[in-house]
């Protein structure tokens, strides 16, 4: 048996607090804008493992039906969470607070529910948002972004970007002169005047956020975090691929700032290409072992088909449902062990090399990036 130890999970989010109804909880299930009429969410890969592995920690019946299932949820009221969460075995979270963070617990409240460490990345893209609703004019803005972000920087953990869904990877990749910066944001904000709130999309706005970032993260030694494909129906997929944003990783890479590709599906491959001949370069495969459900062992053996050992980082990428969490961890493991298991019986593999692929990229990688030392 594998000795994995106790994960740590460097990219999630936090779990919805309120009581969820049937709708509710499925959209939380779904990476859709909308639901399918007359469909259900557990009528996909994830809905059958979140059956299997959920419901027991729930004292329920594996594969208990989904109606079962969330009434016993319902039940159990906030124990629900805590027994899921806390039975993920996580020894820490390092948790992305810039997605609808009116709506989920934040750092200090997951790591109450967990009992486990956690830590803040912030998303540079919705300080700079914040910046523009407190702002009137595009220097205000420029300046309260660079103040805000240093601000929440003292005390983060590491920054993240959502470049390649606001603008794809395919844009200028230089750090932008101020005065087209200014003139950006004066427009930015003009639009807001007289349109309503409209969110950071310009891409010398973002070029701006992602260079003050980069510079940050070189002063303060922490990894950059940048997301990779999957996601929403307004991903612009074919310009998502990573390999699209080698210049920007070439001068992250000349200031050693580690540089975290997250999710990577479809461009798994690339990414983990991408760790092998960039020093600075790491990836996950984060929410795609849970969206593959049954079929996640498929996404491991790419992972590890090419990636370094020591590039691999263990994520679950799990937002608004403590069953998200949970099943991060449970299929890490088990797709991990299917293939390592297989490597070990061909001889590929000793029982010890296992053990220490295994803690490295559960969590002895993400120590080492992040500098979390023994905590």
């Amino acid at each position: 048996m594998i000795a994995m130890g106790p994960l740590i999970d460097h990219h999630c989010h936090g779990i919805v607090p309120t009581p969820l109804d049937r709708s509710a909880f499925e959209a939380l299930m779904s990476e859709s804008h909308r639901p399918t009429p007359g469909c259900s969410q557990f009528d996909k890969p994830l809905g059958l493992i979140l059956r299997r592995f959920c419901a027991p920690v729930l004292g329920l019946d594996p594969h208990a039906d989904p109606e079962a299932y969330l009434a016993r949820r319902s039940d159990l009221g906030d124990t629900a969470s805590v027994l899921l969460m806390q039975a993920a075995g996580v020894a820490g979270q390092l948790i992305d607070t810039g997605h609808r963070s009116d709506a989920i617990l934040d750092v200090g409240q997951m790591a109450a529910l967990t009992g486990a460490m956690a830590h803040e990345v912030v998303r540079i893209e919705a300080v700079m948002e914040q910046a523009a609703r407190a702002s009137t004019s595009g220097a205000a803005l420029i300046d309260t972004f660079d103040a805000l972000l240093h601000s929440r920087a003292a005390t983060a953990i590491a920054l993240k970007s959502i470049v390649a869904y606001r603008t794809t990877f395919a844009i200028d990749q230089t750090r932008p002169d101020r005065r087209d910066v200014l003139r950006a944001a004066d427009a930015w904000l003009k639009h807001i005047a007289q349109n309503g709130w409209q969110r950071l999309q310009d891409a010398v706005l973002i070029r701006h956020a992602l260079f003050v970032a980069l510079d940050l993260c070189a002063a303060r030694r922490f990894p950059l975090q940048l997301h990779v494909g999957v996601g929403d129906r307004d991903v612009d997929m074919p310009n998502c691929d990573p390999t699209m944003f080698i210049p920007f990783v070439l001068q992250a890479e000349a200031l050693d700032v580690p540089i975290t590709l997250l999710h990577c599906y479809p461009f798994l491959r690339e990414s983990t290409w991408m760790a092998e001949v960039f020093s600075n370069v790491y990836f996950d495969v984060g929410f795609t072992l849970n969206f593959t459900g049954p079929m996640a062992r498929r996404t491991m053996e790419e992972a590890l088909e090419m990636g370094p050992f020591f590039k691999q980082l263990y994520a679950s990428d799990a937002f608004g449902l403590a069953e998200l969490h949970h099943l991060g961890a449970v299929q890490f493991r088990r797709s991990f062990a299917a293939v390592i298991d297989d490597w070990i019986a061909a001889g590929d593999c000793t029982a010890r090399d296992a053990d220490r692929i295994a803690a490295m990229i559960g969590h002895e990688n993400t120590r080492r990036i992040y500098r979390l030392g023994t905590a």
